[in-house]
C-alpha cells in the first residue's frame, strides 16, 4: 500500500507542535507560523504520491542556497487550532526550485492556499541557521508568546538587557540559551527586510524578539524549538510577576552565572554577562 504524506512523522509532529502552541495561547486566530526542513530520506517514501505537475509559486527574491530543499510549512491565514482537524488544508509540503526562484506545492494547501506570509523570514533564517549549525537546525518557529512580548513595552529594546533579565529569572535559562536573545527594532512583518534582519541576528542567537509582536525561535527539532520558546516564555512570566511586585530585591549574580556556565560547559553571551543593571 502506498504511504500517504498525512501519515508521516513530520505531519504528526507539526500537528502536535501547532496544537500545543495554540493551547499555550501563543497563536490566536491566524497568528504564528512554523517551518520544518524535511530531509530527502524523509520524503522518499511519498514521492510517488506527488502531483506530476505541482502548483508553482514564485518567491519574492531568489534563494538558491535552499535549492531543492523540502519544507513542511503552515499556511497563510490558517488557524493553528484547526491543523489537528484538517492538516491537509492547513499545512503544505513544498520544495524549493533548482534555481531558488520559487516553490512547488507537493502536498497540502488543498483549498488553493499557500505558505505563510512570513516565508521570506523563515527561509532566510533557515539559511542562517544551517550555516552556523552545520545543517543541524531544521525548524523555524514564530509565535506571539504573551509574557515575552509584553516585556518589549517595559525593558530596553536591547538583546543583552533582555538576555540578562531572563537569565536571572530562572537558573536553567543560561544553560538553555547561552547565546542569548536578539532584539529587532519594530518592523512591518511579512517583508524581505524583516526577514533579512532576523536572519542576520540568527547567525548569533537562536531566538529573536520582534517587539510588540512576537518571537522567532529555532532548533534541530520541533521539540527543541518549542522548548526554547517555552523556557523563554516561562522566564518572562516570572519577570512580569517580579516587576508587578516592585522589582527584584535579590537575584542571580554575575558570579552565579559564571559558575553555572562553567558547571554546564556553556559560553554565555559576553554582552549580557557584562550588563550591570537591567531594571530601575
Amino acid at each position: 500500500m502506498t504511504k500517504q504524506v498525512n501519515e508521516s512523522w513530520f505531519v504528526a509532529g507539526m500537528i502536535k507542535a501547532t496544537t500545543d502552541m495554540w493551547a499555550k495561547g501563543w497563536d490566536e486566530r491566524n497568528g504564528g507560523n512554523v517551518s520544518l526542513r524535511v530531509l530527502d530520506e524523509d520524503v522518499e517514501p511519498y514521492v510517488s504520491t506527488f502531483p506530476e505537475a505541482p502548483r508553482y509559486l514564485p518567491l519574492t527574491e531568489p534563494l538558491p542556497a535552499l535549492a531543492r530543499q523540502y519544507f513542511l510549512v503552515t499556511g497563510t491565514g490558517k488557524y493553528f487550532r484547526n491543523v489537528q482537524l484538517d492538516p491537509e488544508t492547513n499545512l503544505g509540503l513544498i520544495q524549493v526550485a533548482p534555481d531558488g526562484k520559487g516553490i512547488s506545492v507537493l502536498w497540502g494547501f488543498r483549498d488553493g492556499g499557500g505558505p505563510t506570509s512570513e516565508l521570506p523570514a523563515h527561509f532566510k533564517s533557515h539559511i542562517a541557521r544551517q550555516g552556523v549549525t552545520a545543517g543541524r537546525a531544521r525548524v523555524i518557529m514564530h509565535c506571539h508568546a504573551t509574557n515575552f512580548m509584553s516585556l518589549s513595552y517595559v525593558l530596553a529594546l536591547s538583546g543583552p538587557v533582555f538576555t540578562r533579565a531572563l537569565w536571572e529569572m530562572s537558573t536553567e535559562c543560561l544553560v538553555v540559551f547561552p547565546d542569548g536573545i536578539g532584539v529587532l527594532n519594530w518592523m512591518v512583518p511579512g517583508t524581505d527586510g524583516i526577514g533579512e534582519q532576523t536572519a542576520d541576528m540568527m547567525k548569533r542567537h537562536p531566538l529573536v524578539l520582534w517587539p510588540f509582536h512576537g518571537v522567532f525561535g529555532t532548533g534541530a527539532t520541533l521539540d527543541e524549538a518549542f522548548g526554547l520558546i517555552d523556557t523563554v516564555e516561562k522566564s518572562s512570566e516570572v519577570l512580569v510577576k517580579v516587576l508587578s511586585m516592585g522589582g527584584p530585591r535579590q537575584t542571580i549574580t554575575t558570579q552565579n552565572l559564571i559558575d553555572l556556565a562553567r558547571r554546564f560547559g556553556v559560553t554565555p553571551m559576553p554582552e549580557a554577562l557584562a550588563v550591570e543593571k537591567w531594571f530601575g
